[in-house]
């Protein structure tokens, strides 16, 4: 219904403005030689495809062959050159742009100073001015250009930028498109040859370029963010997008609020999200000497550590459950941090449970208990440093089955996965750029799989790449078609392209899913170029279905990403993705309207483009983590940790499973899952009578995630959280995970509550209470409240 809202004066001022003025795009990369100036040139030649008047001025290929061939026809408006220390530099031509008038103007450089005499002092203000004109302008910019991030990289990699743009400079862009690329791709682009014009060497540091692809990532997800943000409050939706986490630590003017506000922190840090922070205050008394230090100690951490404090009115104990959650709706909070209880049980009865009504009112949001260690174990738990995987193995002799595990990993095919946030962003044609240049190199490459959907553009980039025919199957009268993985094999190529690595083969084929048979190719030794979409990645399926409200059924473990050598984003902006859609660039026409009105909708995309940032974000993170970087951008860990993840039997079980799977991931942690069953063991042994699906289905997630599945067993219902915690206690958890309670207040007052006495059991850990939003039963719940 938006379409249908009148607009105020100042909007309908800003859009006749807009009339006026010219289009403003950027390419933003890591650094220079990262393809930023390609695509910029790519895309000029599409838009002269297309009858619009573009121009190029002051464009440095710095003679890279494949820059070059990409100017093609495109007409050169002479650029001013002048010298400076005896080095070349070239300012735009004003007048003789604003004297030619065109449409596009494609300039590099968007950092770039001026010569001394020129009209204006910077290439941004240049740009600035031909968009008063009506002229539009694609650029380029590398990360550690923009101010803010200047800083950052350089404390990181002792990289320092000869000139910057203000940090705000990405917000006048009607369009940002960042050009993702791997180290490895920029390395042989070095040993090429190619990137010979580069002036700071430095930069091609490994290292270097694996911090500098992370901050390009992290700074173009958090103008995704905004952009979904503001899309989102036009529409009038409240509430988490599902993208980006946003932690709301509740502390006290107490000497271990200090230690909530630093827990919440690490969360905040570690899953890229935001941090608030609210204390309860009697506003009409005043506070303490000692509470009054507190406060001090707590304002001055919570501003150290970028987050946001904010004092609520304390009116009574039973009061706060509700303030809490009232205040997280209107701010969007998607985690509450905040300490166990201290009461005992019969404090809980008389004076009523905190915890227990803010899990009853908090049911769209996850509630993370942190644990006062110290009053169990005697200590407060500091950072803890390991020594490195190298020096760990330096002495040590390999078994027989290491060796044999060594020899495979050397013998093994490398694996470069192209991902990306929807259909239609062109991961196939970068598949297949990429196979075509390999060709040139004289490297055997052929193409397994393929599916072009019949777009153009995809299809013209086979060219000399030979087809493994496919392998014909009848199926039920039916002849299907499917990737020949052994002819593959037998053929021996050095290099085979696979299109859509999530798909599920057909009945009777030799593996169910493609990527398995993508890892039967690796072993023997091919290397597999091929695609995915960030939809398809197995521990993300809660997150996509709450964004979308559609629950994808091809996935892929995420252990595959992790295995890959190689990952690489292809970015593209929502509403050129829908202009592609619209052109009949990605699906057949009369699937348009369907598309666009479903899963195609702009806040979906915006959505998806920030998960699918975040997630590479995080893969490139944990990269450089692997490689003992001692400055993560997410912040280190406070210590070895140990997941025990408590499921039932239902279907929202498996959201507990990727859940585990998630943290575990991102803490470097063992996990297990683990199920009480209720009854005698069969024939006093392990095995149980005839699980349930879901009980079989929560294995197979679970050990394809690469985490271990135990049953174990109780008497009777009242025994399951008894067991559990002790299981727990063997297992050196350290934080739990388990469910919103879904008991009815009959079955808990026969039974009791598992949750609930779960949690009493476990003051000694945190323990994080997963939200069932999105999940039937919860909207029911909530329908019902």
């Amino acid at each position: 219904m938006e379409n249908f809202k009148r607009k105020t004066p100042e909007e309908i001022l800003q859009s006749i403005s807009k009339l006026h003025r010219g289009t403003l795009k950027i390419y933003i990369g890591p650094v220079s030689g990262s393809g930023k100036t390609y695509h910029m040139l790519r895309e000029g030649q599409t838009l002269l495809q297309q009858d619009v008047d573009v121009v190029i001025c002051a464009v440095s290929t710095l003679q890279r062959p494949e820059t070059v061939e990409q100017i093609g026809e495109l007409e050169r408006v002479p650029s001013i050159h002048w010298y400076k220390n005896g080095t070349e530099y070239k300012d735009l031509n004003l007048d003789a742009l604003v004297a030619r008038n065109p449409e596009v103007v494609l300039a590099d450089g968007l950092a770039h100073r001026n010569r001394p005499d020129a009209r204006f002092p910077t290439r941004l203000e240049d740009i600035k001015f031909l968009l008063s004109r009506g002229i539009s302008v694609i650029t380029t910019v590398n990360v550690y250009e923009l101010e803010g991030y200047t800083e950052l990289a350089h404390r990181m990699t002792g990289i320092e930028a000869t000139h910057t743009v203000p940090a705000d400079t990405l917000e006048l862009a009607d369009e940002v498109r960042l050009i993702d690329v791997t180290p490895e791709t920029i390395l042989n682009r070095l040993a090429e040859g190619h990137l010979l014009g580069c002036k700071d060497m430095a930069v091609f540091k490994r290292g270097n370029l694996g911090v500098l692809r992370e901050l390009a990532l992290r700074l173009v997800a958090e103008d995704v963010s905004d952009s979904l943000r503001e899309y989102r409050e036009e529409l009038g939706l409240v509430g988490p997008a599902g993208t980006v986490e946003r932690i709301l630590v509740s502390a006290q003017y107490h000497w271990n609020g200090s230690i909530y506000v630093r827990r919440g922190q690490q969360i905040a840090k570690r899953l890229n999200g935001e941090l608030m922070v609210v204390t309860f205050r009697q506003m009409k008394s005043s506070l303490s000497k000692e509470a009054a230090a507190f406060r001090r100690s707590i304002m001055k951490l919570v501003e150290k550590v970028g987050g946001s404090f904010e004092e609520l009115p304390f009116r009574n104990r039973r009061s706060i459950p509700r303030t809490i959650v009232d205040y997280a709706a209107r701010h969007g909070v998607t985690r509450i941090v905040m300490g166990h209880s201290k009461h005992t049980r019969w404090q809980e009865i008389w004076q009523g449970s905190v915890i227990a009504r803010l899990l009853k009112l908090a049911r769209n949001m996850d509630v993370f208990l942190v644990a006062d260690r110290a009053e169990y174990e005697g200590e407060r738990v500091l950072p803890a440093k390991f020594a490195s995987a190298e020096e760990r193995q330096r002495y040590r002799r390999l078994s027989e089955k290491e060796v044999t595990e060594r020899i495979g990993e050397i013998k093994r095919g490398t694996f470069k996965v192209y991902i990306g946030a929807a259909p239609g962003v062109g991961k196939t044609y970068r598949m297949l750029r990429d196979g075509n240049d390999l060709l040139r190199k004289g490297i055997d490459v052929r193409i397994g799989l393929l599916e072009t959907h019949g777009r153009q553009e995809t299809l013209a980039q086979i060219s000399q790449l030979p087809l493994i025919p496919r392998l014909q199957t009848v199926y039920q009268g039916i002849s299907l078609e499917e990737m020949d993985t052994d002819a593959i094999i037998q053929g021996c190529p050095e290099v085979v392209l696979v299109d859509e690595l999530a798909h599920t083969n057909v009945p009777g084929s030799k593996n169910k899913k493609r990527y398995e048979d993508v890892l039967e190719l690796l072993d023997a030794g091919i290397s597999v170029i091929t695609t995915v979409n960030v939809q398809h990645l197995e521990s993300l399926n809660d997150a996509v279905e709450q964004i979308t409200g559609i629950r994808v059924r091809e996935t892929v473990p995420d252990s595959i990403l992790q295995l890959a050598d190689e990952v690489q984003l292809i970015d593209v902006a929502p509403e050129a993705l829908r202009n592609r859609m619209r052109e009949g660039k990605i699906y057949a026409r009369p699937k348009i309207d369907q598309a666009l009105s479903n899963f195609f909708k702009t806040g979906n995309l915006i959505a998806l483009r920030e998960l699918a940032l975040r997630e590479i974000a995080d893969d490139v993170d944990e990269r450089l983590e692997s490689l003992e970087r001692n400055n993560s951008l997410r912040g280190p860990w406070r210590r070895r940790e140990s997941i025990f993840v408590c499921v039932n039997d239902t279907p929202h079980a498996q959201r507990l499973v990727r859940r585990g799977f998630r943290t575990a991931y991102r803490l470097k942690a063992q996990w297990s899952v683990n199920y009480v069953r209720v009854g005698e063991r069969q024939n006093g042994g392990d095995a149980a009578p005839n699980p349930s699906p879901n009980l079989e289905a929560l294995e197979r997630l679970t050990v394809r995630l690469g985490g271990k599945f135990i049953v174990h067993y109780a008497e009777s219902r009242k025994e399951i959280a008894e067991v559990l915690s002790a299981n727990a206690d063997k297992a050196e958890a350290t934080q739990l995970i388990i469910g919103q309670s879904q008991v009815s207040w009959w079955e808990m007052f026969l039974h009791g509550s598992v949750v609930k006495k779960l949690i009493g059991l476990s003051r000694m850990r945190d323990i994080l209470i997963v939200a069932d939003y999105g999940t039937k039963e919860g909207e029911e719940r909530r329908g019902n409240r």
